[in-house]
């Protein structure tokens, strides 16, 4: 190992997310102790600088032993939304989890600590872009959940307890996203429909270059106690969006129109009845959203104090996921 090299703690390392920061982190030098819930989630993880831990938010212990001989923390791990799982599980993960890992970090250190939070904690914004100074607004148990960790995080850092900053992703997309995959797919087979006008703003951020921001962040140790919200080069029209999409898949752009309320009231119908039972609904409340609301973001912040800026436009990422797609046989018909 050079002088030069790092080691980093990364949580969520078998996520979306998490697997790019420990892509990128292996590949300018650095070593990394990945940690996931399930090893086997980590069986891909193959390079010598990269080490394999399994642990649990909950587990305090267990974090405390990933700590050790560390130089920073990623911390990327989150409950994200899912049907069947009681509250009381956002907050164990969500929140506590926070906590513990906080905890750990300044016993061990203190630790550099990078923490993910989301621009989801200002739920709907109703005169955007929003930016760091947009007052907290959650809308479901996640962004709540995700808040409360968020000013964990915040409280560590501004009072000096441990050295870090906040980001906060829009919307994350990327190759070999697989939420993004069901509406590109549905686009490709001429089946995709907007409910409202489809002027509703979309703002992705492309998963590479959120890992980079990432990277930037705990780099930049003079930045401390702040948050920084990290998104694509704009936010655009659903319907622009999905023209593009189109365009590049060589198919006509989505037309068919579904009135809001009947479906917001399905939604919200559908949830009820299938989340007691645990079964995931097929439609709900919060795809119904993805329709209706704007979201949109001024990421200056982060392009003045971190020195980020996405590498591309939306159309060339956008093509760059259609490409992985079609490699990976994602975008075949079905059987």
């Amino acid at each position: 190992m050079d002088h030069s090299q790092k080691k980093y703690l990364v949580t969520g390392a078998a996520g979306f997310v998490g697997s790019e920061i420990v892509r990128q982190l292996l590949a300018r030098g650095d070593a990394v102790r990945a940690m996931a819930r399930r090893r086997e989630q980590l069986d891909g993880l193959d390079h010598p600088a990269a080490e394999a831990f399994e642990g649990d938010l909950r587990d305090r212990a267990a974090l405390d032993r990933a700590m050790q001989g560390m130089d920073g923390v990623f911390h990327i791990a989150a409950l994200f939304r899912q049907a069947n799982q009681p509250d009381q599980a956002y907050v164990d993960t969500n929140v506590q989890g926070v906590r513990n890992l906080l905890d750990a970090a300044a016993a061990a250190g203190p630790l550099r600590v990078i923490h993910c939070s989301t621009v989801g904690v200002l739920g709907h914004v109703e005169h955007p872009p929003a930016d760091e100074s947009t007052p907290y607004n959650p809308g479901d148990i996640y962004q709540r959940t995700k808040m409360e960790g968020e000013q964990l995080a915040l409280e560590a850092f501004r009072s000096g307890r441990l050295p870090g900053v906040i980001l906060r992703p829009a919307m994350i997309y990327g190759p070999g996203d697989t939420r993004t995959r069901k509406m590109f797919r549905m686009i490709a087979r001429r089946r995709f429909f907007y409910v409202g006008r489809g002027d509703n703003l979309v703002h992705f951020i492309d998963v590479r270059d959120l890992a980079r921001a990432f990277l930037l962040a705990m780099d930049r140790v003079e930045r401390n106690g702040e948050i920084y919200i990290i998104a694509g080069e704009r936010a655009m029209p659903l319907r622009e969006f999905s023209g593009i999409v189109a365009g590049e898949l060589g198919v006509p752009p989505p037309w068919l129109r579904l009135p809001v309320k009947p479906m917001q009231a399905l939604g919200s119908l559908c949830e009820a009845l299938c989340v007691p039972l645990r079964i995931n609904p097929p439609i709900y409340r919060r795809r119904v959203d993805f329709y209706t609301k704007d979201r949109s973001f001024n990421a200056a912040k982060a392009r003045a104090e971190l020195g980020f800026a996405p590498a591309q436009s939306p159309q060339d990422e956008i093509r760059d996921i259609l490409a992985d797609y079609r490699r990976r046989g994602w975008l075949q018909p079905p059987r």
